[in-house]
């Protein structure tokens, strides 16, 4: 026993004298410290867009809300196809995808899945006044779809049903390019989630929803599939804090609640009147707005008079903003059926209800308040938010609103109120109408100034051309 004690001893003093070697101690070297947020990102009305109004998308605002919650800058990366948005993430160039990407078993396998953002149906889509599609194994003409897109996983399964089944995958062309050449019959069909088609409905009105060939699919982010074990924690905590917040439920009312009523004949109208109509009283839209978006001011005009100077309802409200006397009166128009005076009017009548609404309520959303106010009176939405705080949901939140207004119009609820009796589902049917009106706006207005970047690209080089040839000339003996 002596002489093992001894030897133990021993070792531990030869041990003592002997330097350390750092290599083999075994302990687990900290991660570094995140300095930035890199997301991978595709183009998209709900995924991101950069505009002169700054980045938007939902998988932007909970990109942000995510880099907020880890203390660091966010950096939006897009890219223009998936294969080179999921080698990035393979290759670690981005800690993140966030584009809109539908869960697959292939995916699956691939990268580790975030929580679901939403789910959507996965269509076919088709052209207005061709055929409906009514079965997958019979089509009259072929399918084209984006290659590693989550719609060739669909074909796929379909094929084993039916072995006839055949498509084409494309590399140089996004989403809304196949919905742009289905529009003009330069294609016959294509896939899409559900979500996208109603949102591009509003610019391409020609394209229709045929079967559904997969339900309720899974939309999520996309992680590392090695070392992103501590960043998927960090996301699953911020997941549960913003769910229990209401944000998910809150970004899906603002790019998806106002797009499911869609109608051909409107929209094609309203594109007909951004071409025909708006040029004479764009400068006056823009001139009174002030800090309100002109084109949220001119989808209200559009809502109310379809930008008739004249129009006039039964009720006796007229004019481009369709005043009522009194509050014509109010704002100072004397003359009811004079546009400039009319938009205004609306203008200064719009921002009061915007200033009269309860500090609660969140900038970002004031404006669908104070249309709603617009529509029925800032009274009876004051009794909607009252109602609604009364079961237990956010009255300073639009989506929780927009679900009571209805109730006004039942006795039920209408008699527990100040005002009594409105015609809430009409003051709902009216915001979101202009919601979808700003929202074509503002894809014409980036597609006008996308065509003007590239003529003035194109005048630059012809006249490049043009100096070169000259040069040339004039070296010539």
């Amino acid at each position: 026993m002596i002489k093992t004690l001894f030897i133990i001893l021993l070792c531990a003093i030869l041990s003592a004298c002997q330097p350390v070697d750092i290599q083999q101690v075994d302990i687990a070297a900290p991660a570094p410290k995140r300095t930035v947020l890199k997301v991978g990102t595709l183009y998209g009305p709900q995924i991101y867009l950069n505009s002169e109004l700054g980045e938007t998308g939902f998988d932007f605002e909970m990109a942000q809300r995510f880099a907020d919650y880890l203390a660091v800058p966010l950096e939006m990366i897009p890219y223009t196809d998936r294969k080179a948005l999921f080698k990035a993430l393979k290759d670690n160039d981005i800690d993140i995808i966030a584009a809109g990407i539908a869960k697959t078993p292939n995916r699956s396998k691939q990268f580790k899945l975030g929580p679901t953002l939403y789910k959507v149906n996965q269509v076919l889509v088709y052209k207005e006044g061709t055929p409906e599609p009514k079965d997958i194994g019979t089509l009259s003409g072929e399918i084209t779809v984006m290659a590693n897109s989550s719609s060739v996983n669909t074909l796929t399964q379909l094929q084993k049903d039916h072995p006839e089944l055949m498509w084409n995958q494309v590399n140089d062309k996004d989403n809304e390019e196949l919905f742009a050449l289905v529009a003009k019959g330069e294609l016959n069909y294509t896939i899409s989630d559900s979500n996208s088609l109603l949102i591009n409905q509003r610019f391409l009105p020609e394209l229709r929803a045929g079967m559904i060939l997969e339900e309720k699919i899974e939309v999520v982010w996309l992680l590392p599939p090695k070392d992103s074990d501590r960043l998927m924690s960090q996301l699953l905590a911020f997941w549960h804090k913003e769910k229990r917040a209401g944000t998910l439920e809150h970004l899906n009312e603002k790019y998806f609640g106002h797009v499911k009523r869609f109608d051909y004949v409107d929209t094609r109208a309203f594109i007909r009147a951004i071409d025909n109509i708006l040029p004479e009283y764009r400068s006056m839209f823009e001139e009174h707005a002030g800090e309100l978006d002109w084109r949220k001011l001119a989808a209200a005009s559009y809502q109310e008079s379809h930008w008739n100077p004249t129009a006039r309802s039964r009720t006796g409200v007229r004019g481009m903003m369709m005043l009522t006397r009194p509050t014509a009166t109010y704002v100072g128009v004397e003359n009811r059926l004079d546009a400039e005076q009319s938009i205004r009017g609306g203008a200064f009548y719009l921002k009061d209800m915007m200033e009269r609404l309860p500090d609660t309520i969140p900038e970002s959303q004031r404006i669908w308040f104070a249309l709603a106010a617009y529509n029925i009176g800032l009274g009876h939405v004051e009794d909607a938010r009252r109602l609604t705080e009364s079961m237990g949901m956010n009255p300073s939140a639009w989506r929780d609103v927009k679900k009571v207004l209805p109730l006004l119009q039942q006795s039920k609820y209408y008699k527990q109120t100040r005002y009594g009796y409105a015609r809430g589902s009409e003051a709902v049917h009216y915001v979101d109408s202009i919601r979808r009106y700003y929202d074509t706006l503002v894809w014409v207005d980036n597609q006008t100034k996308q065509m003007e970047v590239i003529d003035e690209s194109d005048s630059v080089e012809v006249i490049a051309e043009e100096v070169q040839i000259n040069n040339v000339s004039a070296q010539q003996p």
